[in-house]
């Protein structure tokens, strides 16, 4: 069996259930598995599996000799159905070394006649002594493997309390040996809540369920680890004749309402960057949390000329190549990450074309969020995990029959369930610095 090797970022498909996971490196180290849900953090001591904790639901740490990490046995069958990714890491144990100072380690995941499926080689590994090596992770039902090659400028304490693990006071040292074993939630703060401009001139019940949305936004990017980024939020709606029901009957305006919170938490000035598309497109003015209605009220309609814009040179038909041309070019201008949240009732005919540009976009600091709404063929969106040729996984999709009755826990969960891998997985592959 040929051995596929992966590099920064990459994934595959893992088509057996009972794999096992090592580490090749030259200095005396320890092999972990962080077992975590949706929220990338653990449930529980049950999910951190290390040394003082050889097993896991569905992991097992086989222990080296000799200062060797050991291996990390795996059945994906055994593990729960709320554990999403299983994060194999290594950290160093010898006392005032980096993987900087080493050649590059190596993981594996290997099969049980003992066949390397997968390679991924650590290059370009600095100061770190500590890395996040490889994940497993669910996607659509089935598991894959993704090289992350992550390490962590706080150290092991960082890496630990990113997960929901809590630390010792004296756990900020690199050792294994001060590898805690007990977990618990990091909850919101005060701190973690966001204020946009405009804020204020807001009647107190708009702010007070703008306040409950930010918070669910928050909660999500935390659980995730990434509770200080900025990034662009460029919005994206579907203005094709389809969609008519969907704009008469209020949906696509709370739709607007819903991503709200969701700028105000990421993006640098708390304001949307709003496209309407169809055969061609319109760039439209940012949205801002004190003139959301006036906004909707001016630019979200089928037809007419609205805001100077002649709706009909716009199209009633799907074209998604202008737009993404588009918002392609505009990510040159710019070197912090953009989220794009791209809403559509589906119709993407030019799938090769399509293909050629998110493959083209892969090397650029965004990732795309294609959300599906209503009933329709999606076609091509649903193959975006198994892409081939991509430099990261640069994008995901979930559709939902009715938006209206998916909670703002549930929804802000599937629209920023992706976005933090891509992230790390864009730092690895240097598209983010």
């Amino acid at each position: 069996m040929a051995t596929a090797q992966l590099t920064k970022g990459q994934n595959g498909p893992l088509p057996l259930t009972d794999l096992s996971i090592s580490v090749e490196v030259a200095a005396a180290a320890d092999l972990a598995a962080l077992l975590v849900t949706d929220k990338s953090t653990v449930r529980s001591d049950a999910d951190f599996v290390f040394f003082n904790q050889l097993s896991g639901p569905g992991v097992r740490l086989q222990p080296g000799s000799d200062g060797r990490p050991g291996v990390l046995a795996v059945s994906l069958t055994a593990v729960p159905a709320d554990i999403t990714q299983i994060r194999a890491v290594v950290a160093l144990d010898a006392p005032n070394t980096t993987f900087g100072q080493l050649p590059a380690p190596i993981a594996a995941v290997i099969d049980t006649a003992g066949n390397r499926i997968y390679e991924y080689r650590m290059e370009g590994l600095g100061s770190e002594t500590n890395v996040v090596a490889v994940e497993m992770y669910r996607r659509s039902g089935n598991w894959k493997v993704r090289a992350v090659g992550q390490g962590y400028a706080g150290g092991l304490a960082e890496l630990l309390t990113d997960h929901g693990v809590v630390v010792n006071d004296d756990s900020s040292a690199a050792s294994p040996s001060s590898w805690p074993t007990h977990t618990t939630q990091q909850p919101a703060t005060a701190a973690d809540i966001r204020t946009a401009h405009g804020e204020q001139k807001l009647s107190l019940e708009k702010r007070e369920k703008l306040d409950l949305r930010k918070r669910q936004v928050a909660k999500v990017l935390l659980g995730k680890g990434v509770r200080s980024i900025r990034a662009r939020v460029v919005l994206v709606i579907d203005k094709t004749g389809s969609m008519r029901h969907l704009y008469n009957s209020g949906t696509i305006q709370r739709v607007v309402e819903r991503m709200i919170p969701v700028a105000v938490q990421l993006d640098v000035d708390g304001r949307l960057r709003p496209y309407l598309y169809a055969a061609d497109y319109a760039e439209l003015p940012d949205i801002t949390v004190d003139r959301a209605e006036e906004w909707a009220a001016e630019y979200l309609h089928i037809r007419g000329r609205h805001g100077g814009i002649d709706y009909a040179e716009i199209g009633g038909s799907n074209n998604e190549l202008p737009i993404m041309r588009e918002i392609i070019a505009s990510l040159t201008r710019h070197t912090e990450p953009t989220l794009v949240l791209f809403f559509t009732d589906g119709g993407f005919r030019e799938r090769a074309k399509i293909t050629a540009l998110m493959r083209e976009a892969s090397a650029l600091p965004a990732f795309w969020q294609f959300i599906g709404l209503g009933h329709a063929d999606y076609g091509l969106l649903h193959n975006l995990d198994t892409m081939a040729g991509r430099r990261v996984d640069n994008a995901g999709f979930f559709a939902v029959d009715d938006i209206d009755i998916l909670t703002d826990t549930d929804l802000y969960d599937r629209l920023l369930d992706e976005f933090p891998d891509w992230l790390r997985a864009a730092k690895s592959a240097g598209i983010l610095h």
